[in-house]
């Protein structure tokens, strides 16, 4: 295809691989939907957190397994592996320094209840456990405290996650949420065991 150097508004070119929009050999992922992160950051405002919003909400559609009086368990929305739980006070703290006797207490307490029932829903071999402290650590929100707990199998590793930046996640999110909160026990978690 010839241009006409009108076309060109009296730009000269040598090749057409001077054009814009030829391939070269990078690859872009145009993401203008980013912007709204880039410009605003991740951190939604305190009156719009996630996990202040959640208990508020009915238990299924927002992924709540467990309530205790201090805190409460929810699957993550976005999971490294079925079964991912988060394990958040009800209160809007954002460090573990700052939560308080009963919440440490009943954070920890859900969590272990939390890896009994993943064992014996899932037959995990192991875990995951942990808190990301602030935005410079890695927390996805972090004002407002919340313990991970990400069962693992043996074989749940493979090169999807490397070579294709894809998870493969075999239940849904509402499976996964009605056979961990089936399987609860009634019984209050008592922290001071």
């Amino acid at each position: 295809m010839t241009i006409d150097d009108s076309e060109l508004n009296g730009i000269t070119v040598d090749g057409s691989y001077e054009l814009a929009g030829v391939p070269d050999e990078f690859q872009r992922l145009w993401t203008p939907h980013r912007m709204v992160y880039i410009q605003n950051g991740q951190q939604p405002p305190e009156h719009e957190c996630p996990f202040c919003i959640a208990p508020r909400m009915d238990d299924e559609k927002a992924l709540i397994v467990a309530r205790g009086t201090h805190a409460y368990v929810l699957l993550n929305l976005f999971p490294y592996n079925s079964g991912h739980l988060l394990v958040c006070p009800y209160r809007h703290v954002a460090l573990y320094d700052e939560a308080t006797a009963a919440e440490t207490a009943e954070i920890a307490a859900l969590t272990q209840t939390a890896m009994r029932v993943i064992k014996k829903v899932s037959r995990n071999e192991g875990f995951n456990i942990g808190m990301n402290q602030g935005r410079i650590a890695g927390a996805g929100i972090a004002d407002h405290l919340h313990q991970h707990i990400v069962p693992r199998w043996a074989l749940d590793s493979n090169f999807f996650p490397i070579i294709a930046k894809t998870k493969a996640l075999p239940q849904l999110l509402g499976d996964v949420r009605r056979s961990i909160a089936e399987a609860w026990p009634t019984e209050p978690t008592d922290s001071a065991e």
